[in-house]
């Protein structure tokens, strides 16, 4: 298997240099940047399985080198790093297209697990079935070789993440998950944040209903959790 490139991305040379540590006892390769504008640089001209990224950095910040990722096309997972344990921080991160959220201080083995998922659940995704072109079902399609979600042929623009909690509910149309099913499922992680799984919820929603208050497709079965009706 080929080694994961890591971009630490952190204005704390400590914190760079325990992560660094804990990451390449893992076998992981790792590339550090100082700042925001460091980070956009190297994103340019490397590609990487995971970047982590803190958010309180001067200049430009982690949620600046989020956004202008998610805006050129980028879907590496983003795991964020944030002294901040206001749940409306998290929310913000999640909305900006994060796909994970640690808070300092935090244990470098959770960071590990939690970097280990999500570039597996990246490759999982990447890889596609085999020998299959994509997943249609009423407007919706999920081309697995382009790695894109359309609806009406429009693509949807959405997140690594949201791309893989959208698939996952295409493969079971009509089927109710409840949000721990899902976060195991889809994020493969024991420990269910439900906040999580209704942010996602509502961005995905935003993307393919007609009206997002009164949802047609990705439905809410009260008491249990949801589903996809198409």
């Amino acid at each position: 298997m080929n080694t994961e490139k890591i971009l630490l991305v952190d204005d704390e040379r400590a914190i760079r240099l325990a992560v660094r540590t804990a990451l390449t006892r893992e076998g992981m390769q790792v590339t550090e940047a100082a700042d925001g504008s460091e980070a956009l640089e190297l994103l340019k001209k490397q590609q990487f399985h995971l970047v982590i990224l803190d958010v309180m950095m001067e200049h430009v910040g982690g949620y600046d080198v989020l956004q202008a990722m998610r805006a050129a096309g980028d879907h590496t997972p983003v795991m964020m790093l944030s002294g901040k344990s206001d749940e409306m921080d998290q929310v913000l991160g999640l909305g900006f297209g994060a796909d994970s959220y640690l808070t300092k201080p935090f244990h470098t083995a959770i960071l590990i697990q939690t970097a280990k998922a999500l570039i597996r659940r990246s490759q999982i995704y990447s890889q596609g079935a085999a020998g299959d072109a994509g997943i249609r079902k009423g407007p919706f399609t999920v081309d697995t070789l382009k790695m894109e979600c359309l609806k009406n042929g429009e693509p949807l623009n959405f997140t690594a993440r949201e791309m893989t909690l959208f698939r996952f509910l295409m493969e079971h149309p009509g089927q109710v998950f409840t949000k721990e099913q899902l976060y195991t499922q889809v994020w493969n992680e024991a420990v269910v944040d439900d906040n999580t799984i209704t942010v996602y919820v509502k961005r995905i929603r935003n993307k393919i209903e007609d009206d997002p208050k009164q949802p047609r497709y990705l439905k809410t079965v009260r008491g249990i959790g949801y589903m996809l009706n198409v």
